[in-house]
């Protein structure tokens, strides 16, 4: 059988770097999507390669339309016709309240969490539907309910978008054979807490999750391999949460 050819956006950390390395351990070969940090793209490449799938690393601001052409174009030349997407590439911006915010980084996280995965999965759907199959998997939040008061509620608000984005695009691109899911993750142990601000807020938030503790960036990377498989053909429009119970 043909290997599936999957693009994974954010994915030289965190929970982009285990689906990357999750995919090809279940047989995908990967387009490492990045924005800055190549060194750490190229060590994802050669995990997926250890693992024996193909890989090849891309640079790409998600949120930049001729960014993600660009994207795709080299993932499908570099590795054949596109399977699957990962929207994973995702900021937060600066921890604080609304109030304190500023425009510039309200903006950004909107540009990249909403706008970026608008393009990603527009992109996709116009390279999927013409083939009559395809997965995508878009990268939400358990912020898009709990509404993250107090810290980013632009972010929760961008991951909202993202469900609804979800629950529309599957019943839009179900009659094509392409099928469109998401997972919500919980507090995940990243670096993306250290990027906004709080180095320690895994572990603590992680303490009062009802499982008592933070989760792993690879159990968020098995959940979405399985929404890409085949034993998910009949799951469509689903935000799957992964959140220890909270």
């Amino acid at each position: 059988m043909t290997r599936p050819i999957t693009v994974v956006t954010g994915g030289s950390r965190g929970i982009g770097a285990a689906t990357c390395l999750r995919l090809a351990a279940d047989g995908h070969d990967v387009a490492v999507g990045y924005a800055r940090d190549a060194a750490a793209a190229e060590a994802v490449v050669a995990g997926v390669r250890e693992a024996g799938g193909r890989a090849v690393a891309l640079r790409a601001d998600t949120s930049v339309e001729a960014d993600v052409e660009r994207l795709f174009d080299a993932a499908e030349e570099g590795l054949g016709p596109v399977t699957g997407l990962v929207n994973n590439a995702a900021v937060t911006g600066p921890l604080g309240r609304l109030a304190d915010s500023d425009t510039a980084d309200l903006r950004r996280v909107l540009d990249v969490n909403l706008l970026g995965v608008l393009l990603c999965a527009r992109r996709a759907a116009r390279l999927m539907t013409p083939r009559g199959s395809g997965a995508i998997v878009n990268v939400s939040s358990g912020a898009a309910t709990l509404g993250s008061p107090g810290e980013y509620v632009h972010y929760a608000a961008s991951k909202a978008g993202v469900d609804a984005l979800t629950l529309g695009l599957a019943k839009e691109l179900g009659p094509d054979g392409i099928r469109v899911n998401a997972v919500a993750p919980g507090v995940i142990d990243t670096e993306m807490h250290a990027a906004a601000g709080d180095a320690g807020r895994a572990a603590r938030m992680g303490a009062a999750v009802p499982m008592g503790r933070a989760g792993r960036a690879e159990e968020i990377a098995a959940a979405i391999s399985w929404l890409l498989s085949p034993d998910a053909s009949y799951t469509t429009g689903t935000v799957l949460r992964v959140a220890g119970g909270r």
